[in-house]
């Protein structure tokens, strides 16, 4: 006779095996969440068509930078082999007799026979190039029109600066450059002050941003971190380029919280929350203070070298060139060779002292936006022109901002640690 008890194990058995299976694999621990492995897969998701273009606009930009100093060595030398700066010293003088006044005509003329010997590479790298890799929206009335605001306010500000600076060098031929370091972080601190308020608007439009769904969120970052503003602003950078940009400007009662058009336009609303986000970073973490701080430093450097420079070759060719001493005006080219050489040989520490802050701002703004996919995507649309993983030295030197490699991975870690969704091994226990 069969046994009742063993028909109906046999139809419960299968039962009891599938929820045992469903258990295991209910209490299973999740996939691991690789920081690596998710960037590299960030990574190949831009096409190599595209990836093989940033880096070679980026690249190229290495050789531009030898270009342009090398060029501007030649402009600087010929302006006194041949006797120009001489001839408008002369000018100044008959025009003038107060020195000040001297000093502020002779560096406004010097500015434009500088700007014009250098317009046809600036047009080459500032408008052909950059149509050719289809980053710029301008056309050549516009560009040239950019160009002449530039250096209107070129000839204004270094005109007064300068002035000063032949000033100082009159009353301490041997120890301006202490004088004249003394003064840089008010002067740094006082162009910040001015820039955003009195400079920006010559060249973009400004106008308080009205979409709520995009500003409240920026504004409740700004609040929640103690940065004094109440409105958010948004300028046409679009007419000049298409690259997608924000900051948080100024100092003091000038501070401004600014987007342009092509972030508004081109990205969602996590990636302008991880961008501003790392704007606000800036403010929070007191970056402009002590960038000029920093600056300030190198820059004094500069003097002292461009110091040391001048005295070194005005006593081989000084003469020849008709340079009565350092504190000629004519003498100018001479003065700004040195400080030139210095800030070349000097590029490295001055990216590296950005690029940290850079960091700073980026761990910044994860924690505050709390969006690491919009941040790493962004960093993806920043290498439209900015080479994606360059190598360590290469980005040591050439650098002033993280790689878009180490911004994906560093938003990827965030997110390993953060995310709710994702569990990684050991946690709970502290383990690695």
């Amino acid at each position: 006779m069969t046994n009742p008890f063993r028909l109906s194990f046999a139809r419960v058995l299968p039962w009891l095996l599938l929820m045992l299976g469903l258990a295991s694999i209910a209490h299973a621990a999740p996939p691991v969440f690789d920081p690596v492995a998710e960037t590299e897969a960030l990574m190949n998701t831009l096409p190599a068509e595209a990836r093989a273009k940033s880096d070679a606009y980026f690249e190229g930009g290495y050789i531009i930078q030898v270009w342009n100093f090398a060029l501007t060595l030649v402009i600087f030398w010929a302006l006194l082999h041949f006797r120009v700066t001489v001839k408008l010293r002369d000018l100044a003088e008959r025009c003038f007799k107060r020195r000040y006044l001297q000093g502020a005509l002779f560096i406004g003329l010097f500015a434009v026979v500088f700007a014009v010997l250098n317009l046809p590479s600036d047009y080459y790298v500032g408008f052909i190039r950059e149509h050719r890799f289809g980053l710029s929206n301008l056309t050549t009335g516009g560009w040239l029109g950019e160009q002449v605001k530039a250096l209107l306010v070129a000839m204004i500000v270094f005109g007064l600066v300068g002035s000063l600076l032949y000033q100082g060098i009159r009353r301490a031929p041997q120890r301006w450059w202490v004088l004249a370091s003394l003064a840089t972080p008010f002067f740094l601190l006082f162009l910040m002050v001015l820039a955003p308020v009195f400079v920006a608007p010559l060249f973009n439009t400004y106008t308080p941003l009205t979409d709520a769904k995009v500003r409240d969120p920026i504004l409740s970052m700004a609040r929640a971190n103690g940065v004094p503003v109440d409105n958010v602003y948004q300028f046409d950078a679009s007419k000049q380029s298409k690259r997608v940009s924000a900051n948080v400007s100024g100092a003091f009662h000038t501070i401004r919280v600014s987007l342009n058009d092509n972030l508004l336009n081109r990205c969602t609303p996590a990636e302008v929350q991880a961008v501003m986000a790392h704007e606000l970073g800036h403010y929070v973490l007191n970056h402009t203070y002590k960038m000029a701080i920093a600056f300030s430093l190198v820059i004094a450097a500069g003097f002292w070298f461009a110091h040391w420079f001048y005295g070194a070759v005005s006593r081989r060719c000084g003469a020849a060139w008709g340079l009565r001493g350092i504190d000629d005006l004519a003498g100018l080219p001479l003065l700004l060779a040195g400080f030139s050489v210095f800030m070349f040989l000097s590029t490295p520490v001055g990216n590296s002292i950005i690029r940290i802050n850079e960091v700073e701002a980026d761990i910044f703004g994860l924690n505050a936006a709390r969006q690491p996919d919009g941040f790493a995507t962004t960093a993806l649309k920043l290498a439209e022109y900015r080479k994606l993983a360059p190598g360590k030295w290469e980005e040591i030197i050439f650098f002033d901002h993280p790689s878009g490699y180490q911004r994906i991975l560093m938003a990827m870690r965030w997110k390993a640690e953060y995310d709710p969704a994702i569990r990684m091994p050991n946690r709970e226990s502290g383990k690695n």
